[in-house]
């Protein structure tokens, strides 16, 4: 449903420095991040640049700004990549691996991604918060394009 969001949105939506364009890059970036088993191994698809708070652009909704700009097409098929990952750490945990912290203490400050909510997270409990993440920014998505376009994507239900 977020690669449809995206894939939505019309042109003039996906510009930088627009809420919709940072609230997606915010999604994948903290999606892809969010499924990095060792946290230390994290290489963006996406990379970023940290900014202080006042320089948060207007429409900018956290300081983790693209370091570039990125194209729908380059950010669909980044999640066609991500969600290849998300299956292979799922289908390759064993539950001693679920219940493992999901991040070192070493590695917290490391991509200067890591929210103080989430250091104690085992990683099936990362799992949960990432996918709640992606519901939370996919339906303010979807809610931008009804705004600001007159229509969203239909819901999906089922994904092979």
């Amino acid at each position: 449903m977020l690669s449809n969001a995206i894939g939505h949105a019309p042109e003039r939506m996906w510009r930088p420095n627009t809420k919709f364009y940072f609230l997606a890059y915010h999604t994948v970036v903290f999606l892809e991040y969010y499924l990095t088993q060792p946290v230390a191994s994290y290489s963006p698809l996406f990379p970023y640049n940290l900014v202080e708070v006042e320089n948060i652009p207007a429409e900018g909704i956290d300081d983790v700004l693209p370091a570039r700009f990125y194209s729908q097409q380059e950010i669909v098929e980044g999640l066609d990549a991500i969600s290849l990952k998300c299956k292979k750490l799922i289908l390759n945990a064993s539950e001693e691996t679920l219940n493992s912290p999901w991040i070192k203490h070493e590695e917290i400050e490391l991509h200067g991604l890591c929210p103080g909510i989430a250091e104690d997270y085992t990683l099936l409990e990362i799992l949960f918060y990432n996918l709640r993440h992606v519901q939370h920014h996919t339906a303010q998505l979807n809610l931008l394009l009804r705004q600001q376009n007159g229509t969203a994507p239909d819901w999906v239900s089922l994904v092979e």
